[in-house]
């Protein structure tokens, strides 16, 4: 018998930034950035503080945390949804199907981080305790469900190293494609290019000349570089593109407040101004080895500018960085052409319903084949030149 005791909380302040941190991000107690900063306490509880999640957001934190006797061992960002909005995993059909054979897809439990497509780990255990502790943390999660009837839990966007154990806890395995750019050790943009196939290496370059027929410039801005006044107008941006896309933006105001305060170092905005005022902008978030596109938006529309803002731009930064890797966000098959390649990502999903469970397992090994289909054909039909 386990002696990993799993509580829930309603909100992070009811534990230590320190100690969830030493479980989320382990690998920056030597003062190194994390792998990503969307599971460190400071992004979670910039979503919690400025209400974009919360009561009446449809996102109700339920966060998990196993101990041993004092010691906090692991922890897991759990929510209680009341959609299905802002997960980037869809299953509007399922619910659809769920309520429309009398059943309540909602709520159900998402094991995530709120709003971000980028694949991590989501059982946040310290080193060392991994196999029992996040065997606790799942466990929980499950047993949760199935005391308070909730319909099904979604482990989106988890990690390789995930997927086994979920499946050991009889949860679904879902694969979906992103694209992302991958530094083989370029020496600069050019170095790049000249991988490509002499097509698409024209056409990115003509892209680029494009773009900066705005009449403006375009600048990076990270760390001190930032100030307020930039969030002021990368907010409009924000909002036009979440009027369009959403209907109403996920995002509260106040949560770029707080990112001001705690989180410009780990923020990259590129944003394109003319005459003194700004036109549009990118925001990234910068891990150890990637950078992590993630809004864009803008008050006037040119040709070619959202591709040389959101893409190129952030590949002139990994470059300058070293960084490996540019996750540029979820879908897109746009991004080909701009030598971002096909990458699988993960989702595991458990219903307590057993029927539709199976009737999901059904529908998910054959999705599971279209997937590796589609990413096989992209590979031979990438951008870059053929052996």
């Amino acid at each position: 018998m386990t002696d990993i005791k799993v509580t829930l909380i309603n909100t992070l302040k009811d534990i230590d930034p320190l100690t969830w941190d030493q479980c989320a991000c382990p690998e920056t107690k030597n003062g190194a950035r994390p792998l990503d900063p969307f599971t460190t306490f400071r992004f979670l509880f910039a979503l919690e503080e400025s209400k974009s999640v919360g009561e009446n957001t449809g996102w109700v934190p339920n966060y998990l945390i196993a101990s041993r006797k004092s010691s906090v061992l692991g922890v897991m960002p759990l929510y209680l949804k009341g959609h299905s909005q802002g997960e980037y995993i869809f299953d509007h059909n399922w619910a659809q199907a769920y309520s429309q054979a009398g059943g309540h897809y909602y709520p159900k439990f998402q094991i995530a981080v709120p709003f971000t497509p980028v694949s991590g780990r989501r059982l946040l255990v310290k080193p060392g305790h991994e196999s029992s502790v996040s065997e606790a943390l799942i466990g929980a999660a499950k047993q949760i469900a199935i005391d308070n009837q909730v319909s099904s839990i979604h482990f989106t966007f988890c990690a390789d190293c995930e997927v086994e154990l979920a499946e050991k806890w009889q949860m679904l395995g879902r694969k979906s494609l992103q694209y992302h750019w991958l530094n083989n050790s370029y020496r600069d943009f050019e170095d790049f290019l000249s991988n490509l196939s002499s097509r698409k290496r024209k056409a990115i370059k003509k892209e680029r000349r494009v773009a900066l027929q705005f009449g403006g410039e375009i600048s990076q801005f990270s760390g001190t570089d930032i100030t307020p006044n930039l969030w002021d107008s990368f907010w409009k941006f924000y909002q036009d593109t979440g009027a369009r896309k959403w209907g109403v933006p996920y995002l509260k105001r106040s949560f770029f407040d707080i990112v001001q305060e705690k989180m410009r170092d780990d923020v990259l905005l590129v944003m394109a101004h003319r005459d003194g005022k700004y036109i549009a902008g990118a925001l990234n978030f910068i891990g150890r080895d990637t950078l992590f596109g993630r809004y864009w938006g803008c008050n006037e529309d040119h040709s070619c500018l959202h591709y040389e803002l959101c893409y190129y731009q952030a590949i002139d930064y990994a470059l300058s960085q070293q960084l490996k890797k540019v996750e540029a966000g979820a879908q897109g098959e746009h991004k080909l052409a701009r030598g971002y390649m096909p990458a699988i990502t993960n989702s595991m999903h458990w219903f307590l319903d057993k029927k539709f469970h199976s009737a999901v397992e059904r529908y998910l090994n054959e999705e599971r084949s279209i997937i590796h289909d589609q990413y096989n054909h992209i590979l031979i039909d990438g951008p870059f030149k053929k052996e």
